[in-house]
């Protein structure tokens, strides 16, 4: 009789031991929608959000009656720290060791808002994870997105992003980790120009513009083959990036043309590709509620 209270002793610490795989998600203070069945083996996440704060968000300029760009990319970034602290909360404790950062290129003249912007950098390992300090990520975001965004359509100077030096000297050493899954989001109407970045090879280029499309008349159907005979597209900015993953949110072609939101997709993948990236998609401007599930899906499964 001994023996076998001794041996349903083990087998319950067992068990106890087993189930003991999330941080506290039965206390009532966490979100439901943060507790998921998500895969019980989570990688190390490693993500990077580069935004665009050229003209594209001036609510001046390009108004929208639904809602404006800048705050869907608020929603977006909303998305996205939510989507990383409900894959800690669903992680097993010991195993936490994951980060999130934002960017901005080029950096902000404003030393305050460069700190904010340098706070944004959250990492948490099982020494410092607890759960009131995971769910704080996003009122994190939340608040120091907000006055990022505001404090360029104030200052009213759109020197546009740098998006293609951002790739050719900083993407390696910020946003790949070895033995993490690297994954970076851009938010971005999809085209691409900076004032000390405009370089031109043939018809290769480190910019894309409305201006430069035209340019090139792909106003047909014909518009790919069209590119393939010019060789038309980005210059490649670097390679070896096989690590990383690229989420790219908000395309917007800024012309009536119904062929030159395919024509940026195809500037933007064939770049990317060329890089070494293998796992690429990219996405058309929506609301908020409507990207959700695609940032989450990104977020929470490998390919």
């Amino acid at each position: 009789m001994k023996k076998i209270t001794f041996v349903l002793v083990i087998l319950f610490l067992f068990q106890c031991c087993k189930e003991e795989s999330r941080i506290d998600n039965n206390n009532d203070n966490t979100e439901p929608d943060q507790i998921q069945k998500l895969s019980p083996i989570r990688p190390n996440l490693n993500i990077s959000i580069l935004i665009d704060l050229s003209d594209r968000i001036d609510p001046q300029k390009y108004p929208n009656p639904t809602m404006d760009y800048y705050q869907r990319d608020l929603g977006y970034i909303n998305s996205i720290a939510k989507a990383y602290e409900t894959h800690l909360i669903n992680k097993k404790f010991i195993k936490i060791n994951d980060c999130i950062q934002l960017y901005l290129d080029p950096e902000p003249a404003d030393k305050l808002l460069n700190s904010k912007v340098s706070s944004l950098k959250v990492s948490f390992t099982k020494d410092n994870a607890t759960k009131e300090a995971i769910l704080y990520t996003s009122n994190l975001y939340d608040s120091i997105s907000k006055q990022i965004y505001e404090s360029a359509i104030k200052d009213n100077k759109f020197v546009g992003s740098d998006t293609w030096r951002f790739f050719k000297s900083k993407v390696k050493d910020y946003c790949i980790k070895e033995e993490f899954r690297n994954i970076l989001i851009v938010l971005t109407d999809g085209y691409m120009y900076h004032q000390n970045t405009v370089y031109k090879d043939k018809n290769r280029t480190t910019y894309l513009t409305p201006q430069l499309i035209r340019s090139y008349r792909l106003t047909s159907s014909s518009w790919l083959e069209m590119m393939q005979e010019q060789d038309l597209g980005f210059m490649q900015a670097n390679e070896g990036l096989s690590q990383l993953e690229v989420l790219v949110l908000g395309i917007n072609p800024h012309n009536n043309s119904p062929f030159e939101e395919d024509i940026i997709r195809s500037y933007w993948v064939e770049w990317l590709k060329n890089m070494g990236i293998n796992r690429v998609e990219i996405k058309g401007v929506d609301l908020p509620s409507n990207m959700n599930s695609i940032i989450n899906e990104f977020i929470w499964n490998e390919n």
